[in-house]
């Protein structure tokens, strides 16, 4: 069985961040056997004078290949993570879709792109979740973070949304890799510049400070922008933390 988990508005400004929570559950998740975890993706949400948060309103959501009968472990323990781990003035919010007993999976998707733009109330989410028959849970604080949380369940789901977390370890600044060495040492699918140009496994990048990857398609993209390299060099560089943004 896989699952999509999220989880959103579990931190403040002094307290670790939310996607350091989620790889501490899923290190649990792993340790107990209850299945196998993948990569976590952070989802920017709307920044709203009426929508608190605590730098960037993002929610954090991973999958998880599931043994079937775990499915009431993992969201009991997860819910009481949350609410003894969550930092002291967070609204954190749960959420775990069974994507495969969807039938509408389109609203949840279309739930999560609205929450990118627009003002989110948390009776709008239980009803969806309530319609969709996915489970959502808040623990503690107003509990506002179930509106992000659902949110970053949809994003996750269109493959279409959201960067990875944590850096792509390929090598140091200013390294030339070419793409063929980057698919065979990450999970990256397709190295594709922001024009939508999808490079040849020969081509040379470039490495900048931030080597991230992102989900477009379905796929693990690394975006790169085309640099002035001449004589042989890398004529593409990974993009930098504000062209990372757009993601």
């Amino acid at each position: 069985m896989r699952l999509l988990v999220c989880i959103d508005d579990t931190d403040n400004l002094e307290s670790i961040g939310t996607g350091k929570l989620a790889y501490q559950i899923i290190g649990v998740i792993e340790e107990r056997g209850w299945g196998k975890c993948d990569v976590i993706s952070r989802h920017q949400l709307y920044v709203h004078d009426e929508i608190p948060y605590t730098s960037h309103n993002s929610s954090m959501c991973f999958g998880v290949n599931l043994d079937g009968t775990s499915l009431d472990h993992l969201i009991n323990y997860t819910a009481d993570f949350l609410t003894r781990e969550s930092a002291a003035g967070s609204d954190p919010g749960l959420c775990v879709v069974i994507p495969e007993q969807l039938k509408e999976p389109g609203r949840l998707i279309e739930f999560g792109f609205r929450a990118k733009g627009t003002v989110l109330t948390k009776k709008e989410a239980y009803q969806l979740a309530g319609q969709l028959g996915v489970h959502l849970s808040e623990h503690g604080g107003t509990g506002g973070g179930v509106i992000g949380a659902l949110a970053g369940t949809g994003l996750r789901l269109s493959g279409n949304d959201g960067r990875l977390r944590g850096r792509l370890q390929i090598g140091k600044i200013n390294d030339e890799v070419s793409v063929g060495e980057v698919k065979s040492r990450t999970i990256v699918n397709i190295v594709q510049s922001l024009e939508g140009q999808i490079l040849n496994d020969h081509d040379l990048v470039r490495l900048g400070e931030k080597v991230k990857a992102v989900l477009m398609g379905g796929r693990v993209v690394m975006p790169v922008y085309p640099t002035c390299g001449g004589n042989g060099g890398a004529r593409w560089q990974t993009c930098t933390k504000e062209q990372l943004k757009i993601f």
